[in-house]
């Protein structure tokens, strides 16, 4: 695997996207900070630029490094989770201006459960945009056996399959965090 990872990362530091697993569900990702990249993966998807994007962090410091502040609750919500939970953050920095929300929030989720995913996030030391390989409006890949041909041929990266393991095979909970404590559930 440690092989697997270091091309994956060589393909995100120069642009490219992956096709991987994540503690969720299949995804296709590239480095968050990267705005030709993040093109490329509306473009794959079919999907309006409108619609903002989940980027996947390693742990807390690397949140810290990508939002102007990290919300009292978020860090005990993070730190206590045993289910995929994406927390949608005010304020975002550092990130590529098509992968924050027009209201200049960001949607970020720590992975755990999929050691391969965890890796590469530790490796690569940036955010990582984690979209379903999927167009968009079509059934999420739980396997990579049901990511579409269209979608596969558009990564530049693919893992392999075995490395799904941990996956749940839905999306997560995603909330919705203010920095005075205010929350919104948008997705149980």
């Amino acid at each position: 695997m440690k092989e697997a990872i270091k091309k994956a990362v060589e393909v995100l530091n120069n642009g490219g996207i992956i096709l991987y697993p994540t503690d969720t569900i299949w995804g296709i990702g590239c480095d968050a900070t990267n705005p030709e990249a993040v093109d490329k993966i509306y473009k794959i998807k079919q999907r309006a630029d409108s619609k903002s994007l989940v980027v996947l962090a390693g742990d807390l410091d690397m949140i810290a490094r990508y939002v102007k502040e990290i919300p009292e609750m978020a860090i005990t919500l993070v730190e206590i989770t045993d289910k995929p939970l994406t927390i949608i953050y005010p304020e975002a920095v550092g990130l590529a201006a098509n992968v924050v929300a027009e209201d200049g929030t960001i949607a970020i989720r720590v992975p755990s459960g999929n050691e391969f995913c965890t890796q590469l996030l530790r490796a690569f030391r940036k955010p990582i945009v984690s979209t379903s390989a999927n167009i968009s409006g079509e059934k999420s890949p739980v396997h990579l056996k049901d990511v579409s041909e269209a979608i596969a041929s558009a990564a530049d990266w693919t893992a392999q399959p075995s490395w799904d393991a941990g996956a749940t095979g839905k999306a997560s909970s995603i909330i919705k965090l203010g920095l005075n404590s205010e929350v919104k559930i948008i997705r149980e």
